[in-house]
């Protein structure tokens, strides 16, 4: 892959930091997750439901969000998503109980909502001609995004006086800069703020489907491991896995990622990264719920991020690739609608059977099943035709 031209530097730039703001925020409740737990006194179920927050606003934001892209251009959805999600963060680090820091993150999701469906319009704007490696870029970003809040919380709880609010609003704090340099230094030109009539997707549309399943097995991988990871190695006296996992699961995504960034070109239309992506998952997740070993399980998290990294990365493109341009908008937020919200049925499911069983290591059964559809469903996908 040639390296990007000088023209094409400050928009994947901004897209890469923009990825960073995506995730910065959720990704900052897993490392302090058992703070959190033993100070709020939250069951199995309420860390279910606390997963689930952020999946379902995702859902239930997502054609708001394209309707807001509809009215106002892409740039400024994502910045106005920004600065919501930095101010329901911030709030949460004031929650009292289960019902406030629930209401705060719902908040915080809901500026995420707004962000996601403004990326593959802006990848179609600002880099037209190479959609897979600007995909790759901001979800690199993305990922970081993910990781510097699990790599990093040792250093801001420390510096915070060991707590985990402090380390909730340093995140915000993050997320609120990153939406005013996007907003200074976004591409000057028409392009950049091109708006859209339609925003409403069309339900009715199999493709939209399908790929809002295949989106929705990596999601739920993803956000489900992290959810009910640190439970489980707290219900099994592993107390001290809990960073080294989170890090390898987040870490994991890296090698992935730049995977991703090196061959977009030659993977972005083939069906069979996908499938593998979606056995893998299956593998990974079995070596975490079911292993005492300290390599398989670190090893395990590794594999769930390298996979949804990949994953993510694939399903992202689609849309761009596979839809009309000016169906791209609504086309996204359709994926994200059917992708999270089914994501957000298996965290509660997970959850639930989690308190009834007793035994966190079964909220991971619901997650296995989930990844199938990322199995089939690509064989059902034409990846060679793009509408017009």
């Amino acid at each position: 892959m040639s390296a990007a031209r000088p023209s094409s530097l400050r928009p994947l730039s901004l897209l890469w930091l923009g990825g960073v703001g995506l995730r910065l925020t959720i990704l900052a409740v897993p490392p302090v997750l058992a703070l959190i737990i033993s100070d709020l006194a939250l069951s199995g179920t309420e860390v279910g439901i606390l997963n689930a927050i952020p999946v379902s606003l995702f859902a239930l934001v997502a054609v708001p969000g394209s309707l807001l892209i509809a009215r106002v251009g892409a740039v400024r959805a994502l910045v106005v998503g920004l600065l919501i999600a930095a101010v329901g963060s911030a709030l949460r680090g004031f929650a009292v109980g289960a019902m406030t820091l629930f209401a705060a993150t719902a908040l915080m999701a809901a500026g995420v909502a707004v962000m996601q469906p403004a990326f593959p319009p802006l990848v179609r704007q600002w880099v037209p001609r190479r959609i897979g490696f600007a995909t790759a870029v901001y979800t690199n970003g993305l990922l970081c995004g993910e990781i510097f809040p699990v790599v990093l919380v040792a250093v801001a709880v420390l510096l915070l006086g060991g707590g985990w609010r402090g380390s909730l609003e340093l995140w915000s704090i993050a997320a609120a800069v990153i939406a005013l340099v996007i907003f200074v230094a976004r591409p000057d030109g028409e392009h950049t703020s091109a708006q859209h009539s339609r925003w409403m997707p069309d339900w009715r549309d199999p493709l939209l489907w399908k790929v809002g399943l295949v989106a929705s097995a990596n999601n739920q991988l993803y956000f489900c491991t992290n959810a009910f990871l640190p439970g489980l190695l707290l219900q099994t006296g592993h107390t001290e896995l809990i960073g080294p996992a989170l890090s390898a699961l987040n870490l994991g995504q890296l090698p992935g990622s730049v995977l991703l960034m090196l061959m977009a070109s030659r993977l972005e239309r083939k069906r069979w990264p996908l499938i593998l992506c979606g056995v893998l998952g299956l593998l990974s997740v079995l070596g975490v719920a079911t292993s005492t070993s300290l390599w398989v399980i670190v090893g395990s998290a590794a594999l769930v991020g390298f996979t949804c990294a990949v994953g993510l990365t694939l399903v992202l493109t689609l849309p761009a690739l596979l839809v009309a341009p000016d169906d791209v908008p609504h086309n996204s937020a359709g994926m994200f609608t059917i992708g999270y919200g089914i994501a957000m049925l298996i965290s509660i499911v997970g959850g639930m059977v989690w308190d009834i069983t007793g035994n966190a290591a079964f909220a991971f059964v619901p997650i296995g099943l989930a990844v199938v559809p990322m199995i089939v469903l690509p064989f059902g996908i034409d990846f060679r035709t793009q509408r017009s």
